[in-house]
């Protein structure tokens, strides 16, 4: 009657529901279940850790110095704005240019990119050892080891390269990525950027019928739908 009660613990009311299912066990299915559950508590407290180390980086750790916010500066003149189609170079020297780059990226979820390259940017203007090495394994954690939480799309030849540069990086050891990336977002992003709705709301480029802006181009002026015309008298 005892062994009845211990296979059907349904039946025993007197002991624990946990004490008599886990009775129901042999050691070897204890012990694999135990395996599991610490696996997967590891699992926790890896991603803890990396979430602590995103939120305790400082100000000089910081990937992107702009506030990721969802709303484009107010403040920005569609002349300024129209600017930034002169070239990605030009864009990127402006710094509310880079913010609604960035919040563009954010729509197409790469804003990555433009993140690892302001840390590289970032990074090159650090003169201390110590610091110019802890921010080396920061963006290498970050940016670029296999399954890093904004991992860039780089080659594998790369990003071996700078593997082998974190025992002692140096100030240049990020910029054949940074380049890769670079190249990236100026012949994919940027070109989309252009004539997407944030960038047009700024330009008050908005279809048919709306005003158009001059602005000096290297040899033409833009009419409100990008298209280039020749007419002297809007100079």
């Amino acid at each position: 009657m005892e062994t009845l009660l211990f296979l059907f613990p349904q039946f025993n009311y007197m002991a624990p529901k946990e004490e008599a299912y886990f009775k129901m066990f042999g050691p070897e299915d204890l012990q694999a279940a135990k395996m599991k559950d610490d696996s997967r508590q590891k699992d926790k407290e890896r991603k803890s850790r990396l979430s602590l180390f995103l939120t305790k980086s400082g100000s000089h750790e910081n990937v992107s110095p702009l506030k990721k916010t969802n709303t484009t500066p107010s403040n920005i003149s569609p002349e300024v704005a129209l600017q930034w189609s002169d070239s990605f170079e030009d864009l990127l020297k402006h710094s509310d240019g880079v913010e609604t780059f960035s919040q563009f990226l954010r729509t197409e979820f790469s804003e990555e990119n433009i993140e690892f390259w302001l840390a590289c940017e970032e990074y090159k203007t650090i003169d201390s050892e110590t610091k110019l090495l802890s921010k080396a394994k920061y963006i290498y954690t970050v940016f670029i080891e296999s399954d890093a939480p904004k991992e860039v799309n780089i080659d594998y030849d790369t990003k071996m390269a700078i593997q082998k540069t974190m025992a002692k990086p140096t100030k240049s050891c990020f910029e054949a990525a940074q380049t890769k990336i670079h190249s990236l977002m100026k012949k994919d992003s940027y070109r989309r950027f252009l004539h997407s709705d944030i960038y047009l709301s700024l330009t008050k480029k908005k279809g048919p019928g709306a005003t158009m802006f001059r602005r000096r181009s290297r040899s033409c002026v833009f009419n409100e739908r990008g298209e280039p015309t020749t007419a002297a008298s809007e100079w």
